[in-house]
């Protein structure tokens, strides 16, 4: 790998890791207060959908930033349609103000 790859890749790297890190505080909020209230069901299920796809694009161009990244947040939006459907439905969740 020359430097130009590295560079690119190394660039790939972390901008997989700030996007993906941003979400590690809304899925650590939503668990520890059990409500997820805030959080639009539909933007997470098309969420989903969209990171699904860039993982297996990953897959098809094996970039490994692209598949790492892709991974981690296809797995964290898919704890958030889970937190969503799960404490949206219990009964704490549904007498809180």
């Amino acid at each position: 790998m020359d430097s130009a790859d590295w560079t690119v890749t190394l660039v790939g790297s972390v901008a997989a890791i700030c996007t993906t890190g941003a979400f590690v505080p809304q899925v650590l909020r939503v668990w520890r207060l059990k409500s997820a209230r805030e959080i639009s069901l539909a933007t997470f299920l098309v969420f989903a959908v969209g990171t699904f796809a860039w993982l297996v694009y990953g897959l098809f161009i094996g970039s490994l930033p692209v598949i790492a990244a892709n991974a981690a947040t296809f797995a964290l939006a898919v704890t958030m349609v889970v937190a969503k459907w799960v404490y949206d439905r219990s009964p704490v969740a549904a007498s809180s103000p």
